[in-house]
């Protein structure tokens, strides 16, 4: 089922049963190179009441069409996002923000890395402070694989 048809009922499930959690195949190389769908990663989000910069988040950035990009900046009710694995950010607003990944099944493992772990906090801190040789990074990353 494509993601325009899929995600919205997964939201209403999320938004309708607080406190549960839902497991999505990801999609896409925007989150490269922590995260990629050829390797059967999978995101698990929950709504929260509160979101902030560096969190993960599954976002509404034009009707029917989300993303799973980090908040990279948050001015009042402005949130801007980026891809781990773009150069480029999108925007949105903070009601258009419908869940938080709380972890991530990475290479095929049924065993969670959890967002507030000490493993997910150091690769975010490293790879966002990369920001300006991040281009260099991923096109020898992308060229590799």
């Amino acid at each position: 089922m494509p993601n325009e048809e899929f995600l919205p009922f997964a939201i209403d499930v999320l938004k309708s049963h607080e406190g549960k959690t839902i497991t999505l195949p990801l999609r896409g190389r925007s989150m490269r190179p922590f995260l990629e769908d050829e390797r059967g990663d999978r995101a698990l989000l929950q709504v929260a009441p509160v979101y902030k910069k560096g969190d993960v988040v599954l976002a509404e950035i034009k009707p029917r069409r989300f993303v799973l990009h980090r908040i990279v900046d948050i001015s009042g009710n402005k949130v801007t996002l980026r891809g781990d694995g773009n150069l480029a950010c999108e925007h949105c607003t903070i009601s258009d923000v419908r869940a938080k990944a709380i972890a991530f099944y990475r290479k095929g493992s049924d065993k969670a890395d959890m967002t507030d772990g000490w493993r997910w906090r150091i690769y975010s801190a490293l790879w966002t402070r990369l920001l300006p040789i991040r281009r260099y990074l991923l096109f020898i990353y992308n060229h590799l694989h």
